[in-house]
């Protein structure tokens, strides 16, 4: 039987209304019973779900900045920049981009939107070093085409939730240039044990971490692991706790990140 863990490292827990990702959590409860990895109608599904690289929300006035949001494993961009919107700055595009499907090594090998495969949740475990880097030079090429367009690197902020959250946070480390901000929410320091030696840049931008102490997937624990590294490489950096929140978002961290947005990148 096909795992269920898409259905919990996606969930934003927002009450937001029938998005993408919650149809594939329906669809991925479904396919235990009806459906496999590699049937027509799944990978049709899953095929429209994940069609355009991105899920934008256009600002409504002069776009002076902008914000890439990556989203959780069996997720697409949908539901975050339906929570976006929420948040909105007039100033600011919000760009969620989707990751591309491929199998899920953790997930019986079932195919589903990921920036990387995931073998295990063991903070110890091993990596897919390869994926992980692959998803963060697709970020960096994101970046450089909107510098392209006007946005310099400084009016950028990058960010992720769950796996999403370790690409931003890897791409945010390993970049040359310094960048607007990074948003973490509960995830994790990918490739701790050798990501040292791959820092560069300027680490002045202020990064946002959130992470829920209920969460049952990525263990706050490995959280306030990541924390603890990250207080070593940045300067300004701020740490959220959110008492009773499982692996999800919620309104009161949105107002957060909400605030951080409205610091890191002011309005010009």
């Amino acid at each position: 039987m096909l795992s269920l863990l898409s259905s919990h490292l996606c969930a934003r827990g927002r009450g937001l209304s029938l998005s993408a990702g919650h149809i594939l959590r329906l669809t991925t409860v479904l396919s235990t019973h009806c459906f496999s990895s590699g049937s027509g109608f799944y990978d049709t599904l899953m095929n429209i779900m994940a069609s355009s690289q991105a899920v934008t929300i256009a600002p409504k006035g002069n776009h002076t900045a902008t914000v890439f949001f990556l989203h959780g494993l069996g997720d697409t961009g949908h539901g975050w920049a339906a929570g976006f919107e929420d948040i909105q700055e007039g100033y600011i595009k919000y760009s969620c981009p989707n990751a591309p499907i491929q199998p899920v090594t953790l997930n019986a090998g079932m195919r589903m939107p990921s920036w990387f495969d995931i073998t295990s949740l063991n903070f110890q475990g091993p990596e897919d070093e390869e994926g992980l880097k692959k998803s963060s030079n697709q970020l960096k090429t994101l970046i450089a085409e909107e510098e392209k367009l006007g946005i310099p690197a400084e009016r950028i902020v990058i960010g992720g939730f769950s796996q999403g959250g370790a690409v931003a946070l890897y791409t945010a480390l390993t970049m040359d240039k310094k960048i607007g901000g990074c948003i973490i929410l509960s995830s994790w320091l990918p490739l701790h044990q050798k990501i040292k030696d791959e820092i560069k840049g300027n680490k002045s931008y202020p990064v946002f971490q959130g992470h829920g102490n209920a969460d049952p997937v990525v263990n706050f624990n490995f959280g306030m692991m990541t924390s603890t590294e990250l207080k070593k490489i940045f300067s300004n950096y701020t740490f959220n706790t959110y008492a009773g929140m499982g692996h999800s978002s919620s309104p009161k961290e949105m107002k957060d990140v909400k605030e951080f947005l409205q610091k890191a990148l002011p309005k010009i």
